[in-house]
């Protein structure tokens, strides 16, 4: 497949601070590709870079065949971004902020209405078309900026922590239509911080930190070559006496956050098997997922 995404020896430094510390990266044509990490690793940054809105301190960025650096805004033209915030205008209805945004693309008349139908009927909107914004719930208004970002029928769109704030049905309304996207042949750049919603969603993906890459590759690939297969959730009064005595010896990796431990190995039954002697203890078991690499790799601290 070929790359839509090409960055090679990417850098950006903040007062004598590498925010982004020289990173390679590969998008295929097609794929929906995860960038993740904790507040402040450096992905915003380089959303930015890639976007061509902030500029590198060294190191090349190819989008869709543009060099960023020399082409940007001809880049613009085939991408659509989902940013962070929703961003929409809160004076205009539903269909003047998409005539409006269509109009930067040269897109007026009959194309234009003809286009605006079809985004609002691709994100459930087409009754809300003369509402106001600011009438709209939250999950109204994170569609929109969706329908927004597709006007100029992109190639690549990049989604900056799309469903963030969202309840359950917004969110699998949002992720239908990002599936749908990409079985049409688009290539999706996603940034979210809930792994379930990466581990659904894309076909690969990068945990940065601390400007750096850490790993590449498919959900699956991360969580089998990374991270034991069983983890068993302890909890309750208690739980340190039953690590020290119980879990260290048993389990390869143990790690107490509070009053829980969470124990990951190849086998959990002999540690399960401890839990009628316990009755003070909550046991749960359940098989590792991306958020047990992601832990793994980045830590449990909180981030700024």
């Amino acid at each position: 497949m070929d790359s839509v995404i090409e960055v090679k020896g990417l850098r950006k430094t903040y007062g004598g601070q590498a925010v982004v510390d020289g990173i390679d990266l590969q998008v295929r044509r097609g794929e929906c590709f995860g960038l993740l990490g904790p507040n402040g690793a450096g992905k915003s940054t380089t959303l930015r870079m890639l976007m061509g809105t902030t500029p590198p301190d060294s190191g090349e960025i190819g989008i869709l065949g543009f060099n960023v650096r020399a082409d940007a805004r001809r880049m613009r033209e085939r991408v659509g971004v989902v940013p962070q915030k929703d961003n929409l205008d809160p004076d205009f209805t539903v269909a003047e902020n998409l005539s409006v945004y269509a109009s930067y693309f040269g897109l007026r008349g009959n194309d234009a209405k003809q286009r605006l139908r079809e985004l609002l009927s691709f994100v459930a909107l087409e009754e809300k078309a003369n509402a106001n914004v600011a009438t709209l719930s939250g999950g109204m208004q994170r569609r929109l900026t969706l329908a927004r970002a597709l006007v100029n029928s992109p190639d690549l769109l990049v989604l900056d922590e799309p469903s963030t704030g969202l309840d359950p049905q917004a969110r699998h309304v949002i992720w239908q239509r990002m599936r749908s996207l990409k079985s049409e042949g688009k290539t999706l750049v996603l940034t979210t911080h809930y792994m379930d919603e990466a581990e659904r969603l894309c076909d690969r993906m990068a945990i940065m930190d601390h400007g750096k890459i850490l790993v590449v590759g498919s959900p699956r690939e991360l969580i089998e070559t990374l991270i034991e297969p069983h983890v068993l959730e302890v909890s309750g009064t208690g739980v340190e006496e039953w690590v020290a005595r119980v879990a260290k010896p048993e389990s390869r990796r143990v790690e107490l956050v509070g009053e829980t431990a969470f124990c990951y190995c190849k086998d959990d039954q002999t540690l399960k098997a401890t839990a009628p002697e316990n009755p003070r203890l909550q046991f749960l078991s359940r098989r590792a997922n991306l958020e047990d690499v992601f832990l793994k790799l980045t830590g449990r601290d909180l981030r700024d």
